[in-house]
């Protein structure tokens, strides 16, 4: 068997670095154009919400999404009512639209099922960006109440 130098397995290494770094990068890219099209459902069913007819369509609607696109996953009913919460709690907050595209949904479920205000949400979305937190991490900050604490930190200094 012929022996790899050090300067071919240094070479092999970066190119196993860039297939990573690319195959991370469009996770990112493929998470933004999803994170966008659930703000666009959720904005959608908001807007039929205030004719009326939002509670009556939502029902039907993963029903007739699983006949269009049969390999796609993510339209329960339960999911689509998250993303009609997800535009209303993000749509009149200037500060949580910009970093909404830059953390995974199940990340936005966790944070808007157990974070009920404005500033504590922007406070977890931008940690979990930061700290790069799965979501077993950012379930366990938020129920060790990392936020609270941060509050309680805070100076006058």
């Amino acid at each position: 068997m012929e022996e790899i130098e050090d300067s071919q397995l240094n070479f092999i290494a970066e190119i196993k670095d860039k297939v990573r770094l690319a195959q991370y990068e469009a996770l990112k890219a493929v998470n933004v154009y999803l994170i966008s099209l659930y703000w666009d459902l959720g904005k959608a069913i908001a807007e039929k919400q205030t004719l009326g007819w939002g509670k009556a369509i939502v029902p039907t609607l993963p029903k007739e999404l699983r006949k269009e696109f049969p390999s796609m996953s993510g339209f329960s009913t339960t999911n689509l009512w998250y993303m009609a919460q997800f535009y209303a709690e993000y749509q009149a907050d200037v500060n949580l639209q910009p970093p909404v595209g830059e953390i995974s949904w199940t990340k936005h479920i966790v944070i808007l099922s157990k974070c009920k205000d404005s500033q504590q949400r922007q406070f977890y979305i931008l940690a979990t960006k930061k700290f790069g937190w799965t979501k077993d991490v950012l379930i366990h900050q938020v129920e060790n109440k990392t936020y609270e604490k941060y509050l309680l930190n805070q100076t006058n200094f």
